[in-house]
């Protein structure tokens, strides 16, 4: 036998998915995780898959792991303490950004404290002009004195982001191999190495994003290579990417920033791959942790992707699969505002203490006690035996608060629900209203340890018509990192009229990026088996300032066919913003490159047949609509593909609860997916 296994660590539980290569089975497990001590619940899984399963170390030839270390990093602002090295004269980059307050309708908000304050901004003597031709050569005097600056400021790493860097790299690189040279100890990133693009503070807090994540990062990505050689082992580990691929362990301590969004996204490829297996090509996801509950869109099969995504308080200027996070998880805990209003979240009791329910020292009240209140938890253990739910310590919990809002525990624990529910319900609005569609024609695809418990009462309240239930719900996301290929994005600001004079340049640069694409795949990921290449292009209209992306056919983008590109471009605007303009002048601003290789995809196993109704395991009391109600309790391992239910039920397994509200109807898929229908 031979094995792969895919690792995600979220706020109260670790995933673990184990794929048999020969049986083409997967082996779910949950361990709770242990954030005091990163790693270590990676280890207590392998223990456990050992003693449990049989799975030996010596037998795994995939490892696949998606990590939290480096986007807690910059929530809890535990980093690196850094200089960044800029331009004389342009030493303000960060204070500026883009002159835009996060609150617009607020007189009191002010902006996040940057990563670097400005203290540790030390200027350069250098220009380099627009057009990538150097004024000034580099002052190496000006290098020393800022790398003096920067140790007397206590600092353990530099950022170098120049002016018009984009454009010419060599002066970065200059200042780079100074600092080398002069101060070994300190580690050293440039911005035209992690993400060569025009606008300086995009850049140059992508890159500080990097280099303030990297040595915790490094530091966790080494300690996992030498514990799981130690424990035999021998696959080398892969990481999940925020831009839905993966990349070697490796790579990962340098290229820290590409890994920072792992988890989330992650969890959207895997949700993409089982939609497609039960024949749903457009979804909205929900996954629902601990901490936060995610919500994405899957179109024509494809997950969306986007610029800009919120890291804590700072966006990240590199393709990310498009996730909005909302802070209602199964231990998002709810309280009382000094007026009297029931509020959910954001705080989350996560694994330790974790909700009131699990017994481990949590007293305040969390959506997953409401649940456990309502009923719907507490008839079978959780996390593969990890928790036993106990409802008497969530009444306990949910009593704290049901005084406050004078309401019996039980229309307390049922109003956390629906407060819960009203903020995901605005939030998959908002997703709708950007992508112009109707949510109603799409499936909800639910997942995480908690997300089939809510998903069809949000279904309810948006009326969607679908909602789907993976066959292991609770490690999708871990399931994601086997089904992902490898990945990395290539782009150069070019800044050219999309007139006939640019095509030399553009087939000369997409040459470029091919041809560093490949090396990167074939040289530093050791690679050797099929790619894909996807070409695109960021384009606006002249006097527009900011563009959109542009996909191309990869044969007319090759040859630098630029009526090609226009034509897209026009049909791409008009897509978007309902307006193009095929007579007006059109500039390209970036090209980027795309590469993937494909590596081995599981194959789901399928389940035994049966056209029996389903028996269920006994009958339970619930509570929902404001009302107490008998409902059938079904184990999910008993069920067969082809079987059919009803609800009001609940369903049962390790790695989550589903809840089936009346007016559902659910059948069992092939591989044990559970489709439910809305009916009427």
């Amino acid at each position: 036998m031979s094995y792969r296994i895919g690792v995600d660590i979220g706020g109260t539980f670790t995933d673990f998915c184990v794929f048999n290569e020969k049986t083409n089975e997967l082996t779910p497990l949950k361990v709770l995780s242990t954030p005091a001590t990163p790693g270590a619940e990676v280890f207590e899984g392998m223990r456990q898959l050992g003693e449990r399963h049989g799975i030996e170390p010596s037998r795994v030839t995939g490892f696949t792991h998606g990590t939290t270390v480096g986007i807690n990093t910059v929530i809890q602002r535990k980093g690196a303490r850094m200089a960044l090295f800029t331009t004389e004269g342009f030493g303000d980059v960060l204070e500026l950004a883009r002159l835009r307050m996060p609150d617009t309708t607020s007189l009191f908000c002010a902006r996040p404290e940057p990563l670097i304050t400005k203290e540790r901004v030390f200027p350069i003597a250098e220009r380099m002009l627009a057009d990538g031709t150097p004024e000034r050569s580099v002052d190496e005097a000006s290098v020393k004195a800022a790398i003096a600056g920067a140790r007397a400021k206590g600092c353990v790493g530099i950022i170098v982001s120049l002016i018009n860097g984009y454009r010419n790299p060599a002066h970065e690189q200059q200042v780079k191999a100074i600092v080398e040279r002069i101060a070994p100890d300190l580690f050293v990133f440039c911005s035209t190495d992690v993400w060569p693009v025009i606008r300086e503070y995009e850049r140059t807090t992508t890159t500080i994003i990097n280099g303030y994540i990297h040595p915790r990062v490094a530091g966790y990505l080494t300690s996992l290579q030498r514990a799981l050689k130690e424990r035999g082992v021998r696959a080398e580990p892969l990481i999940t990417k925020s831009n839905g691929g993966v990349m070697s362990a490796e790579l990962g301590k340098r290229a820290c920033v590409g890994m920072v969004m792992s988890g989330t996204a992650s969890g959207v490829m895997g949700a993409s791959y089982v939609a497609r297996a039960c024949g749903v090509s457009d979804a909205i996801t929900l996954d629902i942790g601990g901490t936060s509950a995610d919500v994405a869109l899957i179109d024509k099969g494809k997950p969306q992707f986007g610029m800009g995504e919120k890291i804590g308080d700072f966006p990240l200027y590199m393709p990310t699969v498009s996730v909005t996070s909302i802070g209602d998880g199964g231990g998002s805990i709810a309280w009382v505002d000094d007026f009297g209003v029931l509020k959910v979240g954001p705080e989350s009791a996560g694994s330790d203490p974790g909700p009131a329910c699990y017994g481990r020292g949590g007293t305040r009240p969390t959506i997953t006690d409401a649940f456990a209140v309502c009923g719907f938890l507490g008839h079978a253990p959780l996390g593969y035996n990890a928790v036993t739910v106990d409802p008497a310590k969530a009444r306990t919990a949910i009593e704290t608060i049901a005084g406050k809002l004078k309401r019996t525990v039980e229309d307390t624990a049922e109003a956390i629900i629906k407060v819960a529910i009203s903020g995901m319900f605005v939030e998959i609005n908002k997703l709708g209203a950007r992508y112009g569609i109707d949510t109603r024609d799409y499936a909800l695809m639910t997942f995480g340890g908690a997300g089939p418990m809510m998903g069809c009462f949000l279904a309810r309240e948006l009326n969607m018509k679908r909602v789907l239930v993976p066959m292991a719900p609770g490690v999708v996301c871990a399931l994601g990192g086997l089904i992902a290929d490898m990945k990395n994005d290539f782009i150069k600001t070019v800044y050219l009229d999309a007139a006939p004079a640019a095509a030399k340049a553009i087939k000369a640069t997409y040459a470029e990026l091919e041809k560093k694409a490949v090396a990167w795949l074939r040289s530093e990921q050791g690679f050797k088996g099929k790619y894909t290449l996807t070409y695109s292009a960021d384009m606006n209209y002249q006097g527009q300032s900011f563009e959109i992306e542009v996909f191309l056919d990869a044969k007319k983008a090759k040859a630098g066919d630029v009526r090609h590109i226009l034509s897209a471009f026009h049909k791409a605007h008009e897509a978007i913003y309902a307006f193009s303009d095929d007579n007006a002048g059109a500039r390209i601003v970036n090209l980027r490159l795309v590469i993937a290789g494909a590596l081995p995809k599981p194959k789901f196993a399928r389940l035994r047949k049966s056209t029996r109704p389903p028996k269920p395991a006994k009958q339970i009391e619930v509570r929902f609509d404001g009302k107490r109600h008998k409902v059938p309790l079904y184990h999910r391992a008993d069920l067969l593909a082809g079987q059919k239910l009803k609800g009001p039920a609940v369903i049962a397994q390790d790695d989550a609860t589903t809840c089936v509200p009346p007016g559902f109807a659910g059948t069992v898929a092939a591989h044990g997916d559970i489709i439910l229908s809305k009916r009427g």
